[in-house]
């Protein structure tokens, strides 16, 4: 436990040079790390989420690189293709995607046939191009940006593509405290983020997601998981509530957590912190929903009281 507490640390300081006053998000962020799952990140222009991705990614000594995504962007750009070489022989040329850590920035601002070539990426952590199978390097993690306010050239995910996310996370404004602190360290001669350095291995984040698989988990906090997964599949509110995935993702979101905060068990309390960020994305609202202004966060503060909390801890 006292590895994963430096390694944490470190990245949390590390991480912290750069984005001012956002320890939860960043913490969301190290436990999706951790349980190998993606996170799309998903706010307003200018608030950080670019910075924090990057930041992250720089603070591993792992293979990164960044997408811009654009609508003139192709599934083949995405996942490589193969051409044939001097001697006439097929030869795979990578895409961008084969990388350790990768940034798919503005994600939403491409075509959804070009959205389709993440699906296999980010679940089978692995690429098929003319039925040759290329596997990614782990640690594999996407993190994806996208502006939910300006629709303008801009193509919505479809359920399937939201479901291969691990969270959804929102960055928010910084407080005024935060942003004078912002405005100091971004207009010196040198820029936080050009300054950032790796910080620990991909040795010691494989070792941490090995660990993560190890955290116990009852049969108690099991029920209590499908329950609340359950409770959103029958409730008026919800045309599509959360599937079997989910209920993996959070059992392992919760796992993590647990790891971070010092324990090998996970409690109720995991999986209420993280409920949010795990499961709210994934829903479709109904009619009912929409028209009264409702969001995946809402309903599930709605149903969260419903669903018994078990009381017996390992």
């Amino acid at each position: 436990m006292s590895t994963v507490g430096s390694i944490l640390t470190a990245l949390q300081r590390n991480i912290s040079l750069s984005v001012v006053g956002k320890d939860q998000v960043v913490e969301l962020l190290l436990t999706a790390l951790l349980c190998e799952g993606h996170v799309l990140i998903e706010d307003v222009p200018g608030v950080g989420k670019t910075t924090l991705a990057s930041t992250l990614a720089k603070s591993l000594d792992c293979s990164f690189k960044r997408i811009q995504f654009t609508p003139d962007i192709t599934p083949s750009d995405i996942t490589g293709f193969t051409i044939p070489n001097l001697q006439g022989e097929m030869q795979y040329r990578p895409g961008s995607i084969m990388s350790q850590i990768v940034l798919a920035d503005e994600i939403n601002r491409t075509s959804p046939k070009t959205q389709s070539a993440l699906l296999e990426v980010m679940e089978e952590r692995q690429v098929t191009v003319d039925g040759v199978t290329y596997p990614l390097q782990r640690p594999f993690m996407v993190m994806a940006t996208q502006n939910p306010v300006d629709f303008v050239g801009t193509y919505p995910l479809p359920e399937a593509q939201m479901d291969r996310f691990l969270m959804r996370v929102s960055i928010g404004y910084p407080s005024e405290e935060d942003e004078v602190e912002i405005l100091l360290r971004y207009s010196g001669p040198e820029i936080p983020t050009q300054q950032t350095q790796p910080v620990c291995s991909a040795g010691d984040i494989l070792a941490l997601q090995e660990q993560v698989r190890h955290v116990y988990c009852s049969k108690e906090v099991r029920s209590y998981i499908v329950s609340l997964c359950a409770a959103t599949r029958r409730t008026s509110l919800l045309t599509l509530g959360a599937s079997t995935r989910a209920a993996l993702a959070l059992c392992h979101a919760s796992q993590a957590n647990a790891l971070i905060c010092g324990r090998d068990y996970i409690i109720p309390e995991d999986v209420q912190h993280l409920c949010r960020s795990v499961l709210s994305h994934r829903f479709v609202l109904s009619a009912e929903a929409r028209m009264a202004g409702m969001n995946g966060d809402a309903i599930l503060s709605e149903i969260l009281p419903t669903v018994r909390i078990p009381v017996k801890r390992p």
